[in-house]
């Protein structure tokens, strides 16, 4: 039946019992099959949990960079763990903590959706976000800066073409015809004394 509609037979079950075969395009089978792997393994990164770690009285400098690394994460369809410890005596300012927790997570919010809000757990605000779908996200700025500045494979390539091109020599300015001798050797040594001596013979 498969040979007379052009088409296979393929067992799609073998450890069923008994076994199940469709008969079905072999090559469209193939193709459907590498596709909903490749699905997987996108659903797969996409579960992937980085942790950023916070503190109520960060520098704003690490503040940024610790930005940077949440939204690098996201956009690389990461889940993010966003988690700020108190230590000591910070316990008893705890509305410092849910401050910078609020202002990271809202810096965020072109690139991830917090699960749910900011919430204690013993000495540490907790909060996990997810990145948003690909046509609903911000562009990541550190990979427009990168290609902005030249970092980018059509850049590097019109460098390095650049750098194999051979190198002219230096051109000197020629020496001005005045300056030259009328005869002999340039730079000679013992042009002076030559003179010197026809000198002495006229004298």
């Amino acid at each position: 039946m498969a040979r007379a509609n052009n088409m296979d037979l393929v067992e799609v079950a073998p450890n069923a019992t008994p076994p199940v075969c469709r008969i079905i395009d072999y090559g469209k089978y193939r193709y459907e099959q590498a596709k909903k792997e490749k699905e997987s393994r996108k659903h797969q990164h996409a579960s992937r949990v980085k942790e950023i770690q916070l503190s109520a009285s960060i520098d704003p400098h690490d503040f940024k960079v610790k930005l940077s690394h949440a939204i690098d994460f996201l956009c690389d369809d990461m889940r993010v763990m966003v988690t700020l410890r108190f230590r000591g005596r910070e316990m008893a300012h705890q509305e410092i903590g849910k401050q910078v927790m609020d202002r990271f997570v809202a810096e965020l919010a072109s690139y991830g959706t917090p699960v749910a809000p900011p919430r204690l757990e013993g000495k540490s605000i907790k909060a996990m976000l997810t990145p948003l779908p690909r046509h609903k996200r911000a562009p990541n700025p550190r990979a427009s800066t990168e290609a902005v500045a030249g970092d980018s494979p059509k850049a590097n390539q019109d460098r390095e073409a650049q750098q194999r091109q051979p190198q002219k020599p230096p051109q000197f300015p020629e020496r001005p015809a005045e300056n030259q001798p009328q005869s002999g050797f340039v730079n000679n040594p013992f042009a002076t004394l030559d003179g010197r001596s026809s000198d002495t013979g006229h004298n």
